[in-house]
């Protein structure tokens, strides 16, 4: 008797809760990094264009705190819309994708980010399925319909699937040789 081997999944396996935070750690840093130095910039821009003089203590706490909850919002959101992982993610190789497999899209990928926030703010109680669960979803996860997986596994699990099922052109043109 012969053992059948399992169809491959169209996305690979599951990202574990290891992976996933180192990613968001890098992300942090990372999200910081360029945000503190494009307000550099602006500031020395402005500074050299009007003339003002702007120290850090000269913005209100407010209004900092809110343009940085954007800017993670946006770094978070505009990388899940625009490819479904950032740059953390890309680093340790794992993506955002749909539960079917299938790309996540951008209304999805954009509001991911704000279901992060939510995740974070339920005191890490929306994060605990990410750990235990099966599929390693999280909050955010479950409320957009994603999941996470590893990268590589989905590139090579698409090549065995194609390597399994020829393309229609190249049977055709394997019958009409036959015949």
């Amino acid at each position: 008797m012969t053992q059948v081997a399992p169809e491959p999944t169209k996305f690979g396996h599951f990202a574990g809760p290891v992976t996933r935070a180192l990613a968001y750690m890098v992300d942090v840093a990372l999200s910081a990094l360029v945000f503190a130095a494009t307000v550099a910039i602006g500031v020395f821009l402005l500074d050299v264009v009007t003339r003002v003089d702007v120290e850090s203590g000269d913005i209100p706490t407010w209004l900092s705190v809110t343009a940085y909850a954007l800017w993670l919002l946006l770094y978070f959101g505009g990388s899940w819309a625009a490819s479904g992982k950032t740059a953390g993610m890309a680093l340790v190789g794992i993506r955002v994708v749909a539960r079917d497999g299938t790309r996540l899209g951008p209304w999805r990928g954009l509001l991911r980010a704000p279901a992060l926030v939510l995740s974070l703010l339920t005191f890490v109680i929306g994060l605990i399925g990410i750990v235990i669960g099966r599929e390693h979803r999280g909050l955010q996860d479950v409320l957009v319909g994603s999941v996470v997986v590893y990268d590589w596994d989905a590139r090579v699990a698409r090549l065995r699937f194609l390597a399994r099922h020829p393309s229609p052109s190249a049977v055709g043109s394997a019958d009409a040789a036959t015949s």
